[in-house]
């Protein structure tokens, strides 16, 4: 877990694990989210000071590592002033549209746990995870599942809070950092917050602040303590309010989810890179099959398969074909994205991810089958759904592609 000189000692004492019960809003910001993406590819730069953005005479900074930040380097700030606090940080230019692609593949690791999803900006979100708890485990659980998803598959981390509100999950994150998970349990938010400076409420800059200062109100407590009237008086009506809340620890908000083209997919991130096509074939069988499952489970059928390939070096490319009806057959997601994949004619790659992903879902309801040429009527899809009725019996994965069996392991005679 991250520390920080702020971190009050009651939250997640070592060795004692939190309570999470009632924790479902999960806070998660990614750790100098613009740096991270480039020492992916530079290493040798991890540990030192480095800047990115700001390189010419005019520039602004975008984000500063955390070694940087300890010179006072921050975001939006002049290159020139950068400079002068930290004279051997490590500028490097900004690389457009690197880091929307990467944004866009963590907000989709997100989705893959909670479609209740909220992003707030390219490297950060609010999570309702109340509907996954049974399927996937405790909030803390989830959130260490995230972690662990977003360091392997990117090769960079986040910090989590985990608390009942928006608000509190929204601090723990940020006093967590770097690379840390900070549970709040919803009966000690109080005394989690009210020792926070004042600065920490939502909505108070420097000017507020200044204001409640004078009046007495150092911490969070302090402004909790205060006759609501008086706030009012001394920072206006509504702002009054807000921060009377917010320090007695109410916020309602409920995470607010954008509508987006859904869609359903799989990957694997593999510990050692992969250059045998036979290997990938048979990886891209699993996936396949998986992502078929799952459609069918949520009564969904899709029309564009698409599929992901990132390579040793964080290269990433996509490929998608539009079916001429919607499917939801394991076989024919993987005929396409076997077909995707091959029609790349890659040359001993050394792959580090595969994705395959159904786009453009909508409700199965209603759904026509057209054969494929030659295909006996009710064939793929008749003996997918048996497979899926003994899954429901008898477990997942009892019954499988032969190509995806194990052999078992001989012993010695």
């Amino acid at each position: 877990m991250g520390r920080s000189q702020h971190l009050p000692r009651l939250a997640n004492r070592p060795g004692e694990p939190a309570d999470d019960s009632g924790c479902t809003i999960l806070h998660v910001d990614m750790d100098a989210f613009f740096v991270s993406v480039e020492l992916r590819t530079r290493p040798e730069l991890r540990g030192k000071p480095v800047v990115v953005g700001g390189v010419g005479g005019r520039g602004v900074v975008s984000s500063a590592s955390y070694e940087a930040r300890k010179f006072g380097v921050r975001s939006a700030m002049p290159t020139a002033v950068a400079r002068r606090l930290c004279p051997e940080a490590v500028f490097l230019p900004t690389s457009h549209g690197l880091y929307g692609e990467v944004s866009r593949d963590v907000m989709a690791i997100f989705a893959d746990f909670t479609p209740q999803v909220e992003q707030l900006s390219v490297d950060e979100a609010f999570l309702d995870v109340a509907g996954a708890v049974k399927l996937l485990g405790s909030p803390a659980a989830i959130a260490q599942q995230i972690r662990a998803r977003v360091q392997a598959e990117h090769d960079i981390t986040c910090s989590v809070g985990v608390a009942s509100s928006k608000f509190i999950a929204k601090l723990a994150s940020s006093l967590c950092k770097p690379d840390g998970l900070l549970v709040v349990p919803k009966d000690e938010t109080l005394r989690f917050l009210h020792p926070l400076p004042v600065g920490a409420l939502w909505g108070v800059g420097q000017r507020t602040e200044e204001v409640l200062v004078r009046l007495g109100c150092k911490t969070v407590g302090d402004v909790a303590a205060m006759p609501l009237r008086g706030l009012q008086k001394a920072v206006g009506a509504a702002v009054g309010a807000h921060l009377f809340e917010l320090a007695n620890g109410r916020d309602p908000r409920r995470v607010q989810v954008e509508e987006h083209d859904k869609s359903i997919g799989s990957e694997e991130t593999f510990d050692v890179d992969v250059t045998d096509h036979r290997r990938m074939h048979k990886e891209i069988l699993h996936l396949a099959t998986k992502v078929g499952e799952r459609l069918r489970t949520a009564g969904y059928t899709g029309r564009t398969v698409s599929i992901k390939v990132r390579f040793a070096d964080f290269k990433t490319i996509t490929r998608s074909r539009t079916l001429p009806q919607s499917t939801d057959s394991s076989h024919e997601i993987y005929a396409t994205a076997r077909g995707l994949y091959d029609a790349l004619r890659l040359d001993r790659p050394r792959i580090r991810l595969i994705g395959v992903r159904v786009e453009q879902i909508g409700s199965a309801d209603g759904m026509t089958e057209q054969l494929m040429l030659g295909e006996p009527d009710h064939g793929w899809r008749d003996a997918e759904q048996a497979v899926d009725a003994a899954a429901k019996r008898f477990g997942s994965g009892v019954i499988r592609p032969a190509t995806l069996v194990r052999k078992p392991a001989t012993s010695a005679e």
